[in-house]
């Protein structure tokens, strides 16, 4: 059965899954320039060219993924994986990352050459959605109406264009835009091709070591990344060779890397959403090759000023709905809790971020307010502080935890709990670096945590049995 290039459905995933990578470029232009403060030529020399290489190549190969997955089960229906900047990435990169290293240096290229060397998806958009939320409320709208019912525009207009198109319109009636903006964009396009800047890279490596406790929680996290996201594929049916995708995104982060660019583009979350859009194989490449031109041409300032910020985000919301809806669906109904506990770290890691940014930009940090005034005011910092660093690994401890414990099987809790006492003690979670002894309270917590459930495994209790329905919830998933 041989499949087609292009399918109808590829039309709506292609708008829908441009429009999601167009977001996630121009918002990482915008933090390159407005929060590092780095020259827009550098953006849009340097870095954009470089990402537009390993999108180009990345889409290519995961296209080839999907034809041969399609030859290979006689099916016409495979959906290529999604790839492109990952949000997670992208704002670790910026703000846990680049951040630190300009507010302390005031040096936009010191941010960058870190960034470059060890290179969070629904708060953000939210916020910027409610900045102007009569562009963007109706934008989400037609996003849910389009991509999670089976209500269609007439002639089958693909959602993602349609959705865009009502929000540039209210936008620039609305006196959201300037005419003089476009002008000034206009401007400065012009062809960069990239090329290697290995100078830059060994520049960063050299201080990579303060920031290990975020680099290697970014390695784990790219890790599981990438392995849950093929699971979320094999989910919606097509199942990925994890191999395969593992060496793709780490040659697409090092290509990446080497032309000048920290932000290493990832298989991410959404291919349920592309596939329920009609997507195949014909979107991603599609994408990966229009996005690639707009990046060697310097175009995003253009598009910037000519779409409204509202009117492209309300598609990061929709996908972080699609991830946190497929997080409690695909797993047991008795692992909710668990699935809360895993989040939590992250949303303390993204409050305090938020908290520091804005300390910052009133020219203090926490420690010159101090913790007795924040908590005063009712700001818990130190603990929201110390709960979300190493966010990646703490989410995946304490959910696992969490998990075993639902499940009465406490040997297992207190292995993890015992892996929590570990990875805190070296400063791998819930630590500013890596450093021995970098939280004793906090690994002692982790011991007591461990003992408790060794008593309570001791007492050999019978594993929770699953529920009916869970068990064929799970059997129609491995289906």
């Amino acid at each position: 059965m041989k499949t087609a290039y292009w399918v109808r459905g590829d039309t709506n995933a292609f708008f829908g899954f441009g429009v999601n990578v167009l977001v996630n470029v121009l918002t990482l232009t915008g933090l390159c320039i407005g929060v590092i403060g780095m020259p827009a030529s550098d953006v849009f020399g340097v870095i954009l060219p470089a990402l537009g290489i390993a999108l180009v190549a990345g889409n290519v190969y995961y296209t080839y993924l999907a034809r041969r997955l399609a030859a290979k089960e006689n099916r016409t229906d495979v959906t290529a994986l999604p790839y492109g900047p990952s949000v997670p990435h992208m704002f670790i990169v910026i703000f846990v990352i680049m951040l630190p290293i300009y507010l302390t240096t005031k040096d936009p290229v010191a941010a960058w050459t870190a960034g470059i060397s060890i290179t969070f998806i629904s708060m953000n958009p939210a916020g910027t959605m409610w900045n102007y939320a009569w562009i963007a409320l109706p934008v989400f709208g037609l996003l849910l109406i389009g991509l999670l019912t089976d209500v269609k525009l007439p002639y089958n207009f693909p959602i993602g264009l349609a959705a865009l198109l009502v929000g540039t319109a209210i936008g620039w009636i609305g006196g959201a835009m300037s005419v003089p903006d476009v002008t000034a964009a206009a401007k400065d396009i012009a062809f960069a091709f990239p090329h290697l800047k290995v100078g830059l890279l060994l520049d960063g490596l050299k201080d990579m070591a303060p920031l290990l406790a975020t680099a290697i929680p970014l390695g784990v996290y790219n890790f599981t990344e990438a392995m849950t996201n093929v699971e979320s594929a094999a989910t919606a049916g097509d199942r990925y060779n994890l191999r395969s995708v593992l060496l793709a995104d780490g040659a697409g982060a090092v290509i990446g890397s080497c032309l000048g660019s920290p932000f290493p583009p990832a298989v991410y979350v959404g291919h349920p959403g592309w596939k329920a859009a009609g997507g195949r194989t014909g979107y991603s490449m599609a994408t990966g090759v229009v996005i690639a031109l707009l990046c060697f041409f310097g175009l995003f300032g253009l598009l910037g000023a000519i779409f409204p910020t509202a009117a492209i985000v309300p598609i990061l919301l929709y996908i972080g709905l699609l991830i946190g809806a497929q997080a409690f669906q695909a797993t047991p109904r008795a692992h909710a809790a668990a699935v809360v506990a895993a989040l939590i770290p992250n949303i303390a890691q993204w409050a305090t971020g938020q908290m520091d940014n804005a300390l910052a930009a009133a020219g203090t940090t926490a420690a010159q307010v101090g913790t007795d005034a924040l908590a005063g005011a009712g700001v818990v910092y130190d603990g929201l502080k110390t709960l979300g660093e190493g966010a990646i690994l703490a989410g995946l401890v304490l959910g696992a935890i969490v998990a075993f414990i639902i499940d009465k099987r406490f040997w297992h809790a207190a292995i993890f709990a015992g892996s929590g006492a570990a990875l805190s003690f070296v400063g791998l979670i819930h630590a500013p670096k890596v450093q021995w002894n970098a939280d004793g309270q906090v690994t002692l917590g982790y011991l007591f945590l461990a003992t408790v459930c060794v008593i309570f495994a001791l007492t050999r209790p019978a594993p929770r049995e699953p529920e009916p329905e869970e068990t064929v919830e799970v059997a129609e998933a491995r289906a």
